[in-house]
């Protein structure tokens, strides 16, 4: 599964239609199934909801002197 993020061409240019996917093969075509439509999300929230549903969860990292 995967975050479908597609530019907003109408409007407001900064926001992103974004639907949570599924792979998955038919035959040997190669589909998409969508999940979960988020709808129209704002710019900056797209990398947050790209991280949330990897395959691989990031790393979070802190400096040593935050943790104080």
């Amino acid at each position: 599964m995967f975050l479908r993020a597609v530019k907003n061409n109408k409007g407001d240019t900064s926001k992103y239609y974004c639907a949570l996917v599924e792979s998955y093969r038919d035959g040997d075509t190669p589909k998409h199934r969508v999940i979960i439509n988020f709808g129209l999300v704002d710019g900056e929230s797209v990398p947050y909801l790209k991280a949330a549903f990897a395959k691989k969860k990031p790393r979070l990292v802190y400096d040593e002197e935050s943790r104080s």
